[in-house]
């Protein structure tokens, strides 16, 4: 079993930057693909960014050059830089962790960018 824990967000002026972090632990495969989706309210959910555990991403083309995804592999996170924060931006964040077979949530992390 796996588990995410992400942190980080908060309330933030359009033009802000906030950083998401999320945890991992459990029983981790060395492959795997980490990344952060997000849901706003009355939408589905989609991807932000993604990460392989060799380091390949890739971005939703509404993020590209504003936001960056990392990861360290020692201590299986997984960060979300996000710069140039704007409105269409608030959601509910959500770390996910893919292996062959399995796919694992976190709860979810709060970002909100005021006008």
């Amino acid at each position: 079993q796996v588990q995410l824990v992400e942190s980080g967000g908060g309330l933030v002026q359009a033009g802000g930057s906030l950083r998401l972090s999320c945890a991992a632990s459990g029983s981790i495969s060395s492959i795997n693909v980490m990344g952060w989706y997000r849901q706003a309210p009355g939408k589905q959910r989609e991807m932000v960014a993604v990460i392989a555990s060799r380091g390949n991403t890739n971005y939703a083309d509404s993020v590209k050059g504003r936001f960056t995804i990392s990861r360290d592999n020692a201590k299986n996170t997984a960060y979300l830089q996000m710069n140039s924060l704007k409105p269409e931006d608030t959601a509910l964040y959500y770390c996910n962790l893919g292996e062959i077979g399995q796919n694992y949530w976190g709860q979810g992390t709060q970002v909100t960018v005021s006008s």
